[in-house]
């Protein structure tokens, strides 16, 4: 890796996934890196390298976008607006954010014949076939393959997949400009990604509802409860961010083997109940934070309504197949989940502890 000298445009590079992208390039590689981003935050260390190239802005609105793209040799879109908190609140600028924006990123570099590697989502799938015909899992049908299983949404008024709709539509997009134009693509799915620098904590760093692990950080930093939508039954499969890296950056490095080609990036291994998550987390914060762990957390059971607002809906298990990134990237995680829960949740209590303290001091 890093024999040859490739130019990668990175736009969304000051986010979790892309920071953490940045950073493998410039330690791992040779490789240029062309970043835009309207937050710098994250990359803040890297922004003095000189094989690093930062702007900071919106994509699309920014004139360099054209400019970088033109550049390099492959384009790495990541740019989103990822979360299940505004699917339903805000579903217009979901729309806007996750299809008519990027579309435009797909059709210049579909023009510029470049490589795109866009990034996608595994809510494209929705709900698996036994919740919809209301009988038990069934891993013959329900397990996601990314050329076989049908995409199941809630109906218009469940506005909650408006984000999985947009997503969808665009890979059918970028899939139309490969079919017509000879748009060399690659699409990711990812499966909940989980790693240092992720989310915010509301109040401290954002505001808002933040995805699940960071409201429970929240809750276990500040002494709170930890809130169950609808009992937190439903499965996710948690991938540390350090593995899906690593099949990403073999995208980039040997293109021909993922050229018009769709992969699942997740942990099957890492399955768990989001109730078994709140649970996990509550024991592993007592491990890594002893002198502020008190007795056991406060787990408090809300209704999607309560805490999402009307129109939410959610998936009830979503189980990657990965067979065909182990196959064609020869890409296995390697991350359990109590191992990538640590190393997350110790950068926030890092991050968050002290900082908190000192907020309740005041």
């Amino acid at each position: 890796m890093g024999m040859s000298q490739l130019k990668i445009c990175v736009l969304g590079c000051g986010g979790f996934i892309g920071s953490h992208l940045v950073e493998r390039i410039l330690s791992t590689t040779n490789w240029l890196v062309l970043g835009i981003d309207r937050d710098g935050s994250k990359i803040a260390a890297h922004r003095n390298n000189s094989r690093f190239s930062f702007v900071k802005g919106d994509i699309d609105s920014c004139k360099d976008a054209g400019e970088f793209i033109e550049k390099s040799d492959v384009v790495v879109s990541l740019a989103a607006l990822c979360n299940p908190s505004l699917y339903n609140t805000i579903p217009l600028e979901v729309i806007q954010s996750n299809f008519v924006r990027p579309l435009s990123i797909v059709e210049k570099c579909s023009q510029l014949k470049k490589h795109l590697v866009h990034f996608s989502t595994c809510e494209v799938y929705g709900t698996t076939v036994s919740a919809s015909m209301h009988r038990p899992f069934d891993p013959k049908t329900d397990v996601f393959i990314e050329d076989k299983t049908p995409f199941i949404l809630g109906p218009i008024h469940a506005q909650r997949w408006s984000y999985a709709c947009a997503k969808q539509l665009l890979e059918r997009a970028i899939f139309a400009h490969g079919f017509e134009h000879g748009l060399a693509y690659t699409i990711i799915r990812p499966f909940n990604f989980i790693g240092p620098r992720m989310d915010f904590i509301p109040g401290v760093d954002g505001e808002g509802v933040p995805r699940v692990l960071a409201c429970f950080m929240e809750a276990l930093l500040f002494g709170t409860s930890l809130k169950l939508v609808d009992g937190g039954n439903n499965f996710r499969c948690f991938t540390y961010i350090d593995d899906a890296i690593d099949a990403l950056m073999i995208v980039l490095s040997y293109p021909q083997k993922a050229n018009n080609q769709i992969f699942n990036i997740g942990n099957p291994d890492n399955e768990i109940t989001i109730q078994g998550l709140a649970k996990l987390m509550t024991r592993l914060y007592g491990e890594l934070r002893p002198d502020f762990a008190g007795g056991p957390a406060l787990i408090e059971n809300v209704t999607a309504k309560e805490f999402y607002g009307k129109g939410y809906e959610d998936s009830d298990r979503r189980v990657p197949d990965i067979t065909k990134a182990k196959t064609l990237l020869h890409w296995t995680p390697k991350t359990l989940l109590a191992d990538a829960l640590k190393t997350t949740m110790a950068f926030y209590i890092k991050e968050y502890g002290n900082l908190i303290l000192k907020q309740e001091a005041i």
